[in-house]
């Protein structure tokens, strides 16, 4: 079930009377028809994992009670392998068994030895990757006695079955996420019309923004042998805009209807295209995998490797960016993405810059040209590298970057009959869509505290609605990082 289908809508509008109206006065039951709601919802969008889903939160609610109250540390220790063995078994079964199967026969195949392997036609359930680091994420917290088991099965099972993030994030931790399920919610005005609006942003973002750049993106991507440099240049761009169109209005969205339910759930989008350099745009895209892989991988390696000066930071961070290019898939390109990021990192290491956070502008309402450039530079690594993610191979990507520095790179972009149109389109929402997050980029959110405003800017708004809707074909095109 995708956001943007009127079937979501009907899905939430009769769950919001039920649960405001009709179990409101008693948590439990009130709990009980999230969980309900967060099964039926996933369910929809693919009902063949819903045991898998409870299975695996089944396991892990228990793991969370007998790591609690085990003594004996060497028996604590073993169910907390129990639990990360199933995690991460599960991520690498579900996602990368045929990729260690083609791998390993590919890499035999280069010293002359052919191999008759097994492939198996494996189906990939949707949210994985998301209520997986959830579950494993738990037991450590537990484990390292960071949080409490909770013993009321219902609130776990409805926290890594949380329907509004589950698909695609943001990533929340237990002890953000357990202790607002144990309490008692209130339908709070300001927060809700603000939800509201937040809903109505991410979904300007994918329906006019993200959805009619893809419909030039797939096109070029499948024909960049035939369509010139300038072509290419202006289709990465495009490409990039996207991807954040797409994944930052499902989580602007998340949020937004999380807020209709009387939660705060994580921050995933820091406006991370007026980052100055590779650094600070991790700590603004994806922030809630980007916290997760830096608690839980990044950390304890910077540790072990502290001996070693900027060279073990260097390879802590190496790594740290390799697993978040592998969390992607099972491919080459996103293990290339990955340690490319890293290899970005290293500058700022050897210059001492790792950490050094300015404000942007501030009181100010245009960057200074230094701030461009940084900002241009870093928007443009980040460009660089999604070619790579977005290529269905190593070779490919290659391919594609060679064809950017030919001759062709001065001739006026083209596509083909209507993708013109519809590219200029896109350039003119996308300019208004960059005029809107720059204004409101101190904000924890485009349009945040809009309920407290003039009507004028609300009136606003109601136009993206009337955008939105305009530019919806009536076929609903699912998420990008649903494939993650």
């Amino acid at each position: 079930m995708l956001f943007n289908s009127f079937e979501f809508v009907y899905f939430f509008v009769a769950f919001f009377i039920l649960y405001w109206f009709v179990t409101n006065k008693d948590l439990k039951l009130q709990n009980l028809l999230l969980l309900v709601a967060g099964y039926i919802f996933y369910a929809w969008s693919d009902w063949r994992f819903l045991s898998y889903l409870i299975g695996i939160s089944a396991l892990n609610y228990f793991l969370g009670i007998y790591i609690e109250k085990t003594l004996n540390p060497k028996h604590k220790q073993w169910l907390l392998y129990v639990g990360l063995v199933q995690g991460i078994g599960g991520l690498a079964f579900f996602k990368y068994f045929n990729f260690f199967i083609t791998s390993f026969k590919d890499a035999f195949h280069l010293i002359g030895i052919n191999l008759n392997t097994l492939t198996l036609n494996i189906a990939l359930p949707l949210g994985i990757s998301f209520f997986t680091f959830r579950t494993i994420s738990y037991v450590l917290d537990v484990h390292n006695e960071k949080i409490k088991a909770t013993k009321n099965w219902v609130v776990f099972f409805t926290y890594v079955s949380f329907f509004p993030s589950i698909l695609s994030g943001p990533i929340d931790r237990a002890k953000n996420l357990i202790p607002q399920l144990e309490n008692k919610r209130e339908l709070d005005y300001h927060k809700g019309i603000d939800g509201f609006f937040l809903i109505i942003w991410g979904l300007f973002k994918k329906l006019v923004i993200a959805d009619n750049c893809g419909v030039i993106t797939n096109v070029v991507f499948k024909n960049y042998l035939e369509l010139p440099s300038s072509t290419l240049i202006l289709n990465s761009f495009l490409y990039t805009i996207q991807l954040y169109a797409d994944f930052s209005g499902y989580s602007d969205m998340a949020i937004g209807i999380s807020r209709l339910m009387g939660f705060s759930i994580s921050k995933n989008f820091d406006f991370p295209f007026f980052a100055q350099n590779i650094a600070e745009f991790w700590r603004k895209w994806h922030i809630s995998l980007t916290n997760w892989l830096t608690d839980y991988v990044f950390t304890p390696l910077s540790i072990a490797f502290r001996d070693y000066g900027s060279w073990g930071l260097t390879a802590a961070i190496i790594f740290n960016f390799t697993i978040i290019g592998i969390w992607h898939g099972a491919n080459w390109t996103y293990v290339l993405f990955g340690f490319l990021h890293g290899c970005y990192f290293i500058p700022l290491i050897l210059t001492g810059n790792l950490n050094k956070k300015k404000k942007l502008a501030k009181d100010e309402l245009l960057p200074s040209f230094r701030e461009f450039f940084n900002m241009l530079g870093t928007f443009t690594l980040f460009m660089i590298s999604l070619i790579i993610f977005r290529s269905e191979s190593i070779s490919n990507a290659i391919e594609y970057l060679n064809r950017i520095f030919s001759p062709s790179i001065l001739s006026i972009p083209k596509f083909r009959g209507e993708e013109n149109t519809t590219a200029i389109i896109s350039l003119f929402f996308i300019a208004i869509f960059f005029i809107v997050e720059w204004k409101y980029r101190f904000n924890d959110f485009v349009f945040n505290g809009i309920s407290k405003r003039g009507l004028s800017i609300q009136i606003v708004n109601i136009l993206f609605i009337v955008l939105a809707l305009y530019f919806f074909s009536g076929s609903m095109k699912s998420y990008i990082y649903f494939n993650f």
